[in-house]
Formats: C-alpha cells, sequence, structure tokens
C-alpha cells in the first residue's frame, strides 16, 4: 500500500506563491513518478503536473508557473506555484503514477485528504 500525504496548501491573493509538499511511504520515488491532481470546485480531478526520474510534465493551464521537484532521500515531492490565479483553486492531491512518453496513470485508486488552495481577492 503506497501513502502520500499532502501538505502546504492555504489562502492567498492572485499572483501569490504557495510550495506544496508530498510525503510518501518508503522509497516508492524510485519505483514510480508522482503526479500532482487537482480538483477544482464542480469539476474532477486532472492531472496539473508530475515528476520521474526521466523529468516533469505540465498541463497548458500552469506550464511556465509551477514546477514540480523531488527529492529522493526525503520521499518528499515538491509543487512550487508561482503567480498564483483564481483558477488555480481546488484540493491538490498527490499520487503515486506511472508515466510513458504520452501520459501518466495513477497506480491505485486510493486518495489521502489533498491540501486545500484558495486563490481569489
Amino acid at each position: 500500500q503506497i501513502h502520500l500525504v499532502e501538505s502546504g496548501g492555504g489562502s492567498v491573493q492572485p499572483g501569490a506563491s504557495l510550495t506544496l509538499s508530498c510525503v510518501a511511504t518508503d522509497s516508492i520515488l524510485s519505483v514510480y513518478g508522482i503526479g500532482w491532481y487537482r480538483q477544482a470546485p464542480g469539476k474532477e480531478r486532472e492531472l496539473v503536473a508530475a515528476v520521474t526520474s526521466g523529468g516533469s510534465t505540465y498541463t497548458d493551464s500552469i506550464k511556465g508557473r509551477f514546477t514540480i521537484s523531488r527529492d529522493k532521500a526525503n520521499n518528499t515531492v515538491w509543487l512550487q506555484m508561482n503567480s498564483l490565479k483564481p483558477e488555480d483553486t481546488g484540493v491538490y492531491y498527490c499520487g503515486a503514477v506511472l508515466c510513458t512518453a504520452v501520459e501518466c496513470r495513477k497506480v491505485h485508486d486510493n486518495w489521502g485528504q489533498g491540501t486545500q488552495v484558495t486563490v481569489s481577492s
């Protein structure tokens, strides 16, 4: 069983920055990638960023503003979010993923609590 714990969310104004963290059990970063998912109000979860040993991928809506990184020694993945916009609002979840050149798929169907990000004036 893979367990991931998200933290770092908050309520900020547009243009602000937040850094989210995802701490994983064991050393799963040597086996799986990690994806950050966002569930906006009234919408389904979508993958916004993922990092593997081979690199990072981003959805177009955040490209150039968010940076995903990983710290294998501490089993942690970070999502640095800059220039936040109201449309970035949602609950952010992380999950173990397996990625190909065309897509990333979550390994398991279980989700944690997530961390709330609210961007508003």
